[in-house]
């Protein structure tokens, strides 16, 4: 019987040391990729790899830097970290601003491309930040949205003192002096930065982050929950179940970083907004999955939109329909922001 009860714990200690150190290592291969120094913190590659995508960028960007239009901000969130983002004014004063968040080992320079649609072509003043762990921010691993979603909330009031001040001239007695009179604002995310969109759409009507001169958000294929969408890559790349590894990596992502993998849902979080949402997905995306746009969308109250993008894979509705994409986007903002 002794025997029995000394191998059955040797038994329990050594599953329970597997399922660690795999749980471990699954955290670290999903929040600490190997892609974020070759790709999230090159700042170079992403010119490159950008304006050879889309070639109008460059003249683009080129007249920017030429003019001191394109600039770095930095600001420090309530943890300390330091945080980067790049801003363009639009060439003529407007309250009109797009705050546009990047996906998963991406930057702000991944996201000119969108960029570009807002300010080049609507007009909007633009800003672009990089997420903890992305880019020229602190950080060493992603948050997936969930932590970001605060860090995008302290970016949108940035936006909103950058571009909204000195828009509107006061009288006061002999007075002259200058008021903000503050911006409209559109919140634009595309994968992660889509995920974080939602995530901070189910807050900005709530408590202490009522952002009123956020109008409306674009979300371009979402996932559901950081749960929905590291088991569904569970699956896809290593043939295993949610249970017990899932269930391990979210505990030890608990433990490591303060949030665990249900609570940083989308979904959850779009059923608290009755701001105005268009949703975007490719119908040929498998990375995240075309299924995850229809309950999110069924989640979120009226005013919203969607638009299934035929043929697109993950993240490509734009490259493979800019002309569509823009037309979509400025139909469905110019309603809500003048």
């Amino acid at each position: 019987m002794k025997k029995i009860l000394k191998y059955s714990l040797i038994g329990i200690v050594a599953l329970c040391t597997v399922l660690v150190c795999g749980g471990y290592y699954m955290l670290g291969h999903a929040l600490k990729p190997d892609e974020f120094a070759a790709r999230a913190r090159n700042s170079r590659t992403s010119c490159e790899y950008m304006f050879g995508q889309y070639p109008e960028l460059k003249p683009w960007v080129d007249s920017l830097q030429a003019a001191g239009a394109l600039r770095d901000f930095y600001i420090e969130n309530d943890r300390g970290e330091t945080l980067h983002a790049l801003y363009v004014a639009a060439a003529e004063p407007t309250r009109k601003t797009a705050v546009i968040v990047h996906g998963y080992t991406d930057n702000a320079i991944r996201m000119l491309h969108i960029g570009y649609l807002y300010n080049r072509q609507l007009k909007y003043n633009i800003l672009l930040p990089d997420l903890h762990g992305h880019g020229a921010s602190d950080g060493a691993e992603a948050q997936m949205g969930w932590l970001d979603r605060l860090d995008v909330l302290q970016w949108t009031a940035t936006a909103d003192e950058l571009f909204g001040r000195n828009n509107e001239t006061i009288h006061i007695g002999d007075s002259t002096c200058a008021r903000s009179s503050g911006t409209e604002m559109v919140v634009h995310g595309i994968s992660m930065g889509a995920a974080t969109t939602m995530m901070v759409s189910g807050e900005v009507e709530h408590g202490t982050h009522r952002q009123p001169f956020i109008k409306c958000f674009v979300e371009d294929c979402g996932y559901t929950s950081v749960w929905d969408e590291f088991r569904g890559e569970l699956k896809v790349q290593y043939g295993l179940p949610a249970f017990p590894l899932l269930h391990v990596a979210s505990w030890l992502c608990k433990q490591e970083y303060g949030w665990d993998f249900r609570e940083a849902s989308a979904l959850e979080q779009v059923k608290k907004c009755s701001l105005p949402m268009l949703f975007i997905h490719g119908d040929a995306d498998s990375y995240v999955p075309t299924w995850m746009v229809h309950p999110l969308y069924a989640a979120k109250p009226e005013p919203k939109e969607l638009w299934l993008v035929p043929g697109s894979e993950h993240a490509m509705s734009y490259k493979d329909y800019p002309q569509k994409y823009t037309e979509h986007v400025k139909k469905f903002v110019g309603k809500y922001i003048q």
